[in-house]
């Protein structure tokens, strides 16, 4: 039999039981073999009894033992027909003795097998599919009496059967159906369950890419080609973007004590603190670094920003803190714990806005949210809506929201999705503000006894104080409009005030807000409101009242009425006026001062914040889109800080758990995007010298400087053309040594240089000679290393960063800032008391040059100096190609895995007991092209000493040319300072990680 028949037949025979298990002894047949041996030539028959044993509980049988050991295979099938000649010769030959409960038993089981394959159906087809097509009715599907009586029953079964399988049909259909507004709401209200959607998300989803970060669901970017078209509006005009998913915890308690607690969070060497006068009264919004309470400058918390509500005469004050979701529960834990407040004060209770009062019925209605279902009501006018879920709706309703100290009495809330926060960039935000908003009209009587509508107004403008301090609010508002940008205000001035319905205001069409120049006069109000500000009374807003805020937006008029309103007009398209109905709403508008440290583009990218009442969004929004404003998303505002040369959230900040989280999930995704692609087109970082192309090891950088500095006892070492290889009193500047080595290329053939760094055992180990971990586990922690946040520090370190002598030079710009020079005084204190520090700089590229994600930040040597002296258009030096240690284990390893592809079947084969020592072996899974073992020293894996790493960089239409923020390590930033010569002062190199290439760029840190 062929091999390929011998397999069907043995696929159709595994499943049967054997029937006959003969004794092992001489028996009458030719040959003299025993019945229980097979003939020795017959292999294939020995694998098939050794197969059938093993499936089989019954004994076994052969019918090839029957024949003798001189018949071929060929005499006993095909001369005789093939396998019916066998079973004939095997009726021949029966043999004389059997042990009948052996017999009995494997007849048993073969009886079983037979019940059991008739009883089971072999496939997914219906009774009636399995009879023949002549038998087949075109009744049988449904009618179980046109099938034969011996189905019958079969067939109810599976009716039945169908039955309970069979899913519940949609009560709404139709897309009609689905369109109306009550199935609309409940869809959207079900779909927010686990990221929260913004009031502005169906406007947003339309025309962004969405993405869900932090809990929430936000824009990332346009879907439209608006690039260039963002940055001009961020410089030229207006750009909106909805910050409404940043996080407000408000703090109520007495000044002293809220003071005191928040005092061991902050400390004055990094800016402002929550003491500062002008903050304090609340005129201005400030801005600080929190960390954990007693513990600066290690365990950073992130950055907030901070509003004090203004003094009203009592001795509680209320504070709102403003920080990005990511570091939420960070702070919150923190502000708990250093205030005692861990009895909740009240329970979450989810508010629901409609379009107008509703009975209690409605809450029968919302507890099957997400449920499609047909209207209670039969008619459609009189049915019950669904409520529309804003704000904080979306919480958990068995969720704490809001914490008390039972010593002190300070009570922390989350306020979070109940103020939205939009933010207009641009020199005409001034325009888009005045035509859009309109100071409310003072009110004296209501607009009517069954409604609360403004009713909050009214009682406030019985008070002539107050009438004062909003006339005086709406007239410092009216000046705004004869201001060029608002960089011109001082920074973070806080404007209250009350203004009317926006969408009465609405134009006929899309148009373009524009300066009006008659209003651009230089008289005595706008001079005065340049130099202070805006006072303290005209500073207080009434959104700081929760219960004015609650009012505001239960009696909001819908959109159906305000159309209904307009379809009523005498002329179509003019002016809707209101009179008493037209709703109040207390805004807050909070300056964004923009670019403020360094020389160039002072002020750019400066703009207002607006804090609105929730309900609101889209009633504010649209107006502003009416203004010809842009829209920005998530990229957008990463663009506007890079621009600025600001660190971001939570990007740029390293040090804290949030920046931790995210260094990790972009590590993640750069590898699996590393992974997706061929192996043929992914980029060999182990050859190109990048140790960590996916993350910025930042515990291991400072951590070999902080060794570099105690193994050389100073720097006074001079540049070198390897300066990782300098010696100082006999001792290496480091441990490690580059060895040139010679290679050729498989390509071409020629001999290439590269570079080899290995320690004196030849293999790469870290200094303290850590154990070999997996790449996806190396993560940073936060003791590692801090972030050098002091303002005093960083002044003298961006002084010491300017040439002293040439064409750059800036030499009164030390004595100017009062700044020492640079000796060894000035800077060993801060290099002991800061060892492990890191520096945040940016850097502005010579010549041409792309700085991407994680390129690496060098130290030039002589050579390259001296040959960009010689040489003004000198890009830069290039790498060696590095050798690829790792090759031959991948190699290996693939070769491994591919054997144990091939062996599959004969795993398959072996016994189940015995376990594959292959199979069960586990090893590490090397990748082609990056560093596996633990990184050796970071800093002179390369010909050029690496300084740091980049976190954003890109071509910037700012500045015209390619620019890169990061960090840098203090102690290797000193070095290079004091050994680069005066006119050199703060020249780097950067190379990306998948090039060769290093580019010249000036190192600049602004404060």
């Amino acid at each position: 039999m062929s091999g390929a028949r011998e397999k069907k037949r043995a696929k159709k025979m595994r499943n049967q039981p054997a029937s006959v298990t003969l004794p092992a002894e001489p028996g009458p047949f030719a040959g003299g073999g025993s019945r229980a041996c097979p003939p020795p030539g017959d292999v294939c028959s020995e694998e098939q009894q050794q197969k059938f044993s093993n499936q089989s509980s019954g004994p076994s049988y052969r019918k090839d033992q029957y024949f003798s050991k001189g018949q071929s295979r060929g005499e006993r099938g095909r001369g005789r027909g093939g396998w019916q000649g066998g079973h004939q010769s095997v009726s021949e030959e029966m043999p004389k003795y059997i042990t009948v409960s052996t017999f009995a038993q494997a007849r048993a089981a073969e009886i079983n097998a037979m019940l059991k394959a008739v009883s089971q159906k072999s496939s997914n087809s219906l009774v009636f599919q399995t009879l023949p097509r002549h038998m087949r009715r075109r009744a049988m599907s449904h009618n179980i009496k046109r099938l034969p009586r011996r189905l019958q029953e079969m067939a109810r079964k599976e009716a039945e059967k169908a039955v309970h399988q069979k899913k519940e049909q949609s009560k709404t259909k139709c897309r009609k159906a689905r369109r109306r507004h009550i199935n609309l709401v409940a869809e959207f209200n079900h779909r927010q369950r686990k990221n929260i959607w913004l009031e502005t998300h169906i406007w947003h989803a339309k025309r962004f890419h969405m993405v869900k970060k932090w809990g929430y669901c936000l824009g990332n970017s346009p879907t439209e080609k608006s690039y260039r078209a963002c940055y001009r509006a961020m410089t030229k005009h207006c750009l909106l973007q909805d910050l409404s998913y940043y996080c407000c915890l408000e703090l109520k308690g007495k000044e002293n004590e809220l003071l005191k607690q928040l005092a061991r969070m902050c400390s004055i060497d990094t800016g402002l603190t929550f003491q500062e006068a002008c903050c304090l009264s609340g005129r201005f919004e400030g801005s600080l670094y929190l960390y954990r309470a007693d513990r600066y400058p290690e365990d950073m918390l992130g950055p907030v920003t901070f509003i004090w509500k203004p003094r009203d005469g009592s001795e509680n004050r209320q504070l709102w803190i403003w920080v990005h979701p990511a570091l939420k529960q960070d702070i919150l834990r923190e502000l708990k714990a250093i205030f005692q407040c861990t009895e909740p004060e009240e329970m979450c209770v989810t508010e629901h806005v409609t379009t107008s009062v509703q009975e209690e019925k409605q809450v029968e209605v919302v507890t099957s949210l997400g449920n499609k279902r047909k209207k209670e009501d039969k008619e459609g006018e009189k049915a019950v809506p669904v409520k529309k879920i804003i704000g904080d709706g979306t919480r958990d309703p068995f969720q704490s929201y809001s914490w008390i100290a039972q010593t002190t009495g300070i009570a922390i809330s989350d306020r979070s999705m109940e103020i939205l926060r939009y933010r207009l960039i641009g020199p005409l935000s001034h325009s888009v503000l005045t035509e859009t908003l309109k100071a409310a009209s003072v009110q004296t009587e209501m607009a009517g006894s069954e409604t609360e509508l403004n009713n909050w107004w009214v009682e406030n403008c019985k008070d002539s104080e107050k009438v004062s301090h909003h006339q005086c609010q709406s007239a410092i508002f009216e000046l705004l409009e004869g201001m060029s940008s608002p960089s011109d205000m001082p920074p973070g001035t806080i404007l209250g005030l009350t203004v009317g319905d926006p969408r009465v205001n609405l134009p006929k069409k899309k148009t373009k807000a524009m300066p009006d120049f008659e209003k651009y006069q230089d008289n005595d109000k706008v001079r005065q409101l340049y130099l202070k500000g805006v006072p303290v009374d005209c500073a207080h807003s009434f959104i700081w009242d929760h219960d004015i805020r609650k009012n505001v937006t239960e009696n909001k008029i819908s959109e159906q009425d305000l159309n209904h309103m307009r379809a009523q007009l005498l002329v179509p398209g003019s002016h809707l006026d209101l009179g008493p109905c037209e709703s109040k709403i207390p805004i807050l508008l909070v300056q964004q001062p923009g670019k403020m440290a360094g020389e160039d583009r002072p002020g750019w990218g400066s703009g207002w914040d607006i804090y609105l009442p929730k309900g609101w969004g889209m009633a504010f929004w649209i107006p502003f889109i009416y203004r010809g404003v842009r829209v920005g998303g998530l990229q957008e505002a990463l663009k506007h800080s890079e621009y600025q040369r600001t660190p971001h959230t939570p990007n740029d900040f390293p040090d804290c758990q949030a920046g931790m989280q995210f260094a990790k999930e972009l590590e993640t995704s750069l590898l699996e995007k590393f992974k997706r692609r061929p192996p043929a087109k992914r980029a060999n970082y182990v050859k190109l010298g990048t140790l960590s192309p996916f993350i910025c090891p930042w515990g291991q950088l400072t951590k070999n400087w902080e060794g570099r500095m105690k193994a050389s006892g100073g720097f006074f070492c001079p540049s070198s053309t390897h300066p990782e290889c300098c010696t100082t009193e006999g001792q290496t500047f480091c441990d490690p040594k580059a060895e040139e080595v010679r290679e050729a290329s498989p390509e071409t053939g020629e001999v290439e240089e590269t570079m080899e760094i290995t320690n004196s055992e030849g293999a790469p180990k870290t200094e303290d000679g850590t154990s070999i971990q997996d790449f996806g586990e190396r993560e940073t922690k936060t003791s590692d290393f801090i972030v050098l946040r002091s303002e005093k520090l960083l002044m003298q370190l961006s002084a010491w960063c300017y040439p002293t002598a040439g064409k750059d030079r800036r030499i009164r710009l030390i004595s100017r800032l009062g700044q020492k020079a640079m000796t060894e005084d000035a800077f060993l204190p801060m290099l002991m008391s800061y060892p492990r520090a890191l520096v945040w700089v940016n850097l502005s590229l010579l010549r041409k040059g792309n700085p991407e994600l994680h390129a690496m930040i060098c130290i030039p040597t002589e050579d390259d100096l001296l040959h960009l002296s010689k040489d003004k258009l000198f890009c830069g030096p290039q790498e060696p190609k590095h050798r690829d240690i790792f090759k031959d284990k991948v190699q290996k390893q693939k070769e491994k895995k591919k054997k144990k592809k091939d062996n599959v079947k004969s795993l398959e084969s072996d016994l189940p007991g015995i376990p594959d020592e292959e199979a069960t072996e586990d090893h590490e899974d090397l990748i082609l092209g990056l560093w596996s073992d633990a990184l050796p020293d970071v800093t002179s894996h390369c010909s050029r000493t690496v300084l740091g790493y980049v976190t954003r960089g890109d071509f910037s239409l700012a500045a015209g040319c390619g620019e890169a923020l990061g960090f840098v390590s203090l102690t290797g930033l000193i070095y290079m300072l004091h050994n680069q010569p005066a006119d050199k002062k703060g020249l780097v190199l950067l190379r990306t990680p998948a090039s060769l290439q290093y580019r010249f760029a000036r190192l600049n840190i602004e404060v």
